[in-house]
């Protein structure tokens, strides 16, 4: 398998599960700034969409989303239980936080990225962003990973976009529950593992 990634980009989640799976594959980087692979390849050549990740089988098929291809990554490894199995009410819980986290956390700070985005806007994401974060904070009050007492492809997500609050001048200090889970999903050696690959510090 290939995993086309960008550095600190939501690819981090896919790169997280790839390595709690132990599956073999190779990380490609793929800038999104630039969309020039180191061997020069015009990424949208690979992905026309020109965004990560980007994952490609062995086969030579492709999935594009996120969250269908950490789903994808758990179920090559069933015994790592990094998702519940297809079918039970456990699994449309993992969906639920993939979706929520990629449209109410994920898509709320892309304004705050974008350099040309108006001060009003970018307020009003902040604002919805720790709305959101509160949510979260209190379903973590009383678990240790979004599904229960162990981790799931899920967590890898909700980690990934929160390491985006200190680039962005995001305040998640009061946070007390989702600061604990940061730190329990940070000490995982699968989580070093894709951040140092990356060249990311872990905050």
């Amino acid at each position: 398998m290939k995993l086309y990634y960008s550095q600190g980009a939501c690819s981090l989640s896919a790169h997280i599960a790839l390595y709690e799976a132990g599956l073999t594959f190779e990380a490609i980087p793929a800038p999104t700034k630039t969309h020039k692979l180191p061997d020069g390849t015009d990424f949208y050549t690979i992905n026309p969409l020109g965004y990560v990740p980007l994952l490609e089988l062995d086969d030579g098929r492709r999935l594009h989303e996120g969250p269908a291809i950490v789903q994808y990554i758990a179920d090559q490894v069933p015994e790592k239980n990094l998702a519940p199995a297809n079918g039970t009410f456990e699994r449309y819980k993992l969906q639920e936080w993939l979706t929520f986290i990629g449209t109410e956390l994920h898509k709320n700070f892309a304004p705050l990225f974008k350099p040309g985005t108006p001060v009003e806007t970018k307020a009003a994401a902040s604002d919805q962003l720790k709305s959101r974060l509160a949510w979260v904070d209190s379903e973590l009050a009383s678990k240790d990973y979004l599904l229960g007492d162990h981790f799931s492809v899920a967590d890898g997500y909700l980690f990934n976009v929160t390491n985006w609050a200190h680039l962005v001048g995001l305040d998640i200090s009061g946070f007390a529950n989702l600061l604990a889970f940061r730190a329990r999903i940070a000490a995982r050696p699968a989580v070093i593992t894709a951040m140092k690959a990356e060249g990311l510090l872990i905050r």
